[in-house]
């Protein structure tokens, strides 16, 4: 089987799966305790700590960590908006960001707030300008996405940034694919990230709240975490997340190059070897190790199924669940196909070998799925 998912969850980092096994002698006790074996899991929690915010630039003390990605997007859009003294600010979001901010922005306004979505174009990327133009008084929070979790189109951050700074308004960024691929642009008040995206393992999510940064936090008082995450950390598994995350530190750049020369090769040969595909998102503006195309005639889910029994291991952004029955929101707001839909994403170490199967079976997968369904001459 050739991994091709990395953008839901990328394999254990061989360091991480060698820490976190050390770990779990040396960082099991309570780390807030000040027995020998509690200072020792707090000595490994800070650590861990101070690596991580190496890599993204911050101080040690403006990182948390949370039990996932999701919790940390949650925990920012509910304490910017709780740090206000006036609970009905906005929180503008960009249409194609993550559920987890979306859903987070959904309950802030049922709490009497608002949510104001900035439209995308077609390619998936939000202008700067519109950003703006609705971050106007009043508002609590800006939340822009480093780089698209369905398509890859990446965000313009430190326009945003800089907007954002002149009206005095925290912008969030999700940085779940970008961190540990591509540099985050600077500009931020409050990012979030996920481990198992860069190789560490999971139930490990980032939280990071720039000084200065108005926040509070949405639930009860807890000491752990500087007051931002309730209940203690896993230090083991943290303590993997933030080797992981500096191993693919050190090997970003190259191996970001790497991918993006063998995502360039999908991007060209899918629509030349698959008639009546459509590629999604902005060849330009983009992440290294991301690409997604939509097949008309056919659903995603049928052509990940097929794809998996060929021994490619791929995902859909377009699922349809069986109790919402609604298609991808990312794909909706682009105004694009949403069925059909089959993203790659590559994780490091990813072989030109596995590229090559993968596009000598596709179209076999997808020849024989639109034949079933009766539409092989359209």
């Amino acid at each position: 089987m050739a991994y091709l998912d990395a953008a839901s969850a990328h394999p254990l980092h061989p360091a991480a799966r060698e820490v976190w096994a050390a770990a779990l002698e040396q960082g099991w006790a309570d780390p807030a305790r000040l027995h020998a074996e509690g200072r020792r899991a707090g000595l490994l929690l800070e650590e861990a700590r101070a690596g991580v915010a190496a890599v993204l630039g911050a101080h040690p003390d403006e990182v948390s960590f949370t039990a996932s990605g999701t919790q940390a997007c949650h925990l920012a859009v509910l304490g910017a908006s709780a740090a206000r003294r006036d609970p009905a600010g906005a929180v503008v979001a960009t249409a194609v960001e993550h559920s987890a901010v979306l859903q987070a922005a959904r309950a802030h306004e049922r709490s009497g707030g608002a949510l104001r979505l900035v439209p995308v174009d077609r390619e998936g990327r939000a202008a700067a300008e519109d950003v703006a133009a609705l971050a106007g008084p009043g508002t609590a929070l800006v939340a822009v996405q480093a780089g698209n979790h369905e398509v890859g189109t990446t965000q313009p951050v430190a326009e945003v940034g800089a907007a954002c700074a002149e009206r005095g308004v925290p912008l969030l960024v999700d940085a779940a694919q970008a961190v540990g691929r591509a540099p985050v642009p600077a500009g931020w008040s409050l990012l979030t990230a996920s481990a198992h995206k860069w190789g560490g393992p999971p139930g490990v999510g980032v939280l990071v709240v720039r000084r200065g940064t108005r926040w509070r936090s949405p639930l009860p008082e807890d000491e752990r975490e500087g007051g931002r995450v309730p209940g203690p950390p896993a230090v083991p598994a943290v303590l993997a997340a933030a080797v992981a995350l500096q191993a693919a530190a050190a090997a970003q750049d190259a191996e970001s190059a790497r991918l993006s020369r063998l995502v360039e090769r999908l991007r060209r040969e899918v629509p030349r070897r698959v008639p009546d595909v459509a590629l999604l998102g902005s060849a330009e503006h983009r992440l290294p190790h991301l690409v997604a195309f939509s097949c008309l005639y056919v659903d995603g889910e049928s052509v990940v199924t097929a794809l998996s029994r060929a021994g490619h291991a791929v995902s859909s952004g377009s699922s349809c669940t069986a109790s919402t029955l609604r298609p991808s929101h990312v794909l909706e707001a682009m105004g694009v196909l949403t069925h059909g839909n089959v993203r790659v994403s590559l994780p490091a170490g990813t072989t030109d070998a596995d590229v090559e199967r993968f596009l000598d079976d596709l179209p076999g997968v997808v020849a024989g799925l639109r034949a079933a369904a009766g539409v092989q001459a359209l």
